[in-house]
């Protein structure tokens, strides 16, 4: 029994001199600076879901304007992250005209807006818009992106921001 303590002392002197001789000295915490923040590059559809907004990669489709963004939006997510609970609330908008110059992003209504301008689906056109928005003019973040909402009839709602609807 000796013996074997003594083989077991043996082996964890050796082992602990070989870590310590390997030249790897200790540290202590390193200062990375603050945590990444704000949105990621590349167009994303944002869908509702229990949990709040997700933005969904669009993969394989080139953005032109943002018009055709708010048609993909309309569609609604793909099968896969449909049974993940994701949809998409915006419904049927009618005729409409979206336009965008640097941070500012305006979307006229032919008719009324049917939402309350704090609801998931004014978060999904805002922060859809404000991604596709910094995708067509790369000089401007999603973050900084203010959209509106001109219906033909009634207040205009907004400006808002993306960060505005996201974890709620």
């Amino acid at each position: 029994m000796k013996a074997r303590r003594g083989a077991v002392a043996a082996a964890l002197g050796i082992a602990g001199f070989a870590l310590a001789g390997c030249g790897v000295q200790p540290s202590g915490v390193v200062g990375a600076g603050e945590p990444a923040s704000g949105l990621t590059r590349g167009m994303r559809l944002y869908f509702a879901s229990d949990s709040g907004l997700r933005g969904v990669p669009l993969l394989d489709t080139e953005v032109k304007d943002l018009n055709a963004v708010v048609k993909l939006l309309a569609v609604g997510p793909p099968p896969a992250e449909q049974r993940d609970g994701l949809t998409s609330l915006i419904g049927k908008l009618g005729g409409y005209t979206v336009t965008g110059t640097g941070h500012r992003v305006t979307m006229h209504l032919d008719g009324p807006y049917a939402m309350s301008g704090r609801d998931q689906g004014t978060g999904q056109l805002v922060c859809t818009l404000a991604r596709a928005q910094s995708v067509l003019d790369p000089k401007t973040r999603a973050d900084d992106v203010e959209v509106t909402t001109r219906p033909k009839e009634g207040a205009a709602l907004g400006p808002y921001r993306c960060a505005e609807f996201l974890n709620r």
